[in-house]
């Protein structure tokens, strides 16, 4: 196998790793005005993130750092391309960064009412956004001779994309009320429980229209529809599961449903990265990706380096393991660091 088709595998796999952990971060942030119903029962929702939503957000950083590597030419179209929409999601991420850490530093309900609002705005607009951006990768956008993207903002605005963008949402407000549903105890768990059970209904029927039309109509591969079923069959257990009230499986299968996604989308794009109207303008794993010599090291510094990184977020969901009730919180003084006060 080529360096860059591996290389290709390894981004889809950071891809998968951010949006199973990012998925539910995003989730417990648009969900805390609805089952967040006092400021103790928000800090419970943000305590059970509080440890773990920073070492998530690396596996994008991760993501975007060997596409740079790997695939300069990706990553200077994608960029370039997708600036707007790239641009709103960053400043999202750090308005929402701010929040977490700046939240309980005044003991101030206003500024408190504040940062939650930050913290929902951060969370719903890169859940839509995201999906929008995948879904105009499948799809294929409008590249010159030269790469360079040539359309709009507004016409990466279309229906397929913007039903991406939908699935992305649905699917991560699911996975973080089931994160809740799991991770606290209590009046929340129960009401999480009970909104990821309606939530996974609505998940079903927008995730399964996107799976479909991807296949059916923009994917170049037939192998994919493997991925379409296994994403459906998890989706169906998600729902099964929450009815049931068993988090932990819930959980499980809805992370089994995002990386089905991920590999229905990776797979309809192989061997292009990005693919073009036309297609001879399209970039694919060989016209995109850098020297064998670059690829090689940096294969190399995955294989020492992986497995340290996997081993201490493994260590750091271990200590945070136990659930989360409002008994768990002290009063708050304006001096506490919301990721410690759990």
């Amino acid at each position: 196998m080529e360096l860059s088709t591996v290389w290709f595998l390894l981004i889809a796999v950071l891809w998968t790793g951010y949006l199973v952990l990012e998925g539910f971060d995003f989730g417990v942030g648009m969900l805390l005005p609805i089952l967040g119903r006092k400021d103790t029962e928000r800090r419970v929702l943000i305590n059970t993130i509080g440890p773990v939503w920073d070492g998530n957000e690396v596996w994008l950083l991760t993501a975007g750092g060997a596409t740079f590597a790997a695939f300069p030419e990706w990553y200077a179209t994608l960029f370039s391309g997708f600036y707007l929409a790239l641009l709103l999601i960053l400043l999202a991420l750090i308005v929402r960064v701010v929040s977490f850490e700046w939240r309980g530093k005044i003991n101030d309900p206003a500024w408190r009412r504040r940062a939650d609002l930050a913290i929902i705005i951060g969370s719903w607009v890169p859940s839509i956004l995201w999906g929008v951006a995948f879904g105009n990768l499948v799809r294929g956008v409008e590249l010159d001779k030269a790469h360079q993207y040539v359309g709009g903002f507004f016409a990466l605005l279309n229906p397929f994309a913007l039903l991406g963008g939908a699935t992305t949402l649905m699917i991560f407000l699911t996975h973080g009320a089931i994160y809740l549903a799991l991770k606290t105890e209590g009046d929340i768990r129960e009401r999480a429980g009970a909104l990821a059970s309606k939530l996974s209904i609505v998940t079903v029927v927008v995730a399964g229209a996107f799976a479909v039309w991807a296949q059916v109509a923009y994917s170049r591969n037939t192998w994919t529809w493997a991925a379409v079923v296994v994403a459906a069959a998890a989706l169906v257990g998600v729902v099964v599961a929450t009815r049931l009230r068993r988090e932990g499986w819930a959980f499980l299968l809805s992370a089994v449903a995002i990386v089905g996604a991920v590999v229905l989308i990776f797979g309809s794009l192989y061997p292009n990265v990005m693919p073009a109207f036309v297609t001879a303008n399209s970039l694919t794993v060989t016209n995109a990706s850098s020297s064998s010599y670059t690829l090689t090291v940096m294969t190399w510094v995955a294989v020492i380096l992986t497995p340290i990184v996997l081993l201490y977020q493994g260590w750091t969901y271990w200590v945070f393991r136990k659930r989360i009730s409002v008994t768990s919180i002290p009063e708050h003084t304006g001096l506490t660091f919301e990721r410690t006060s759990a």
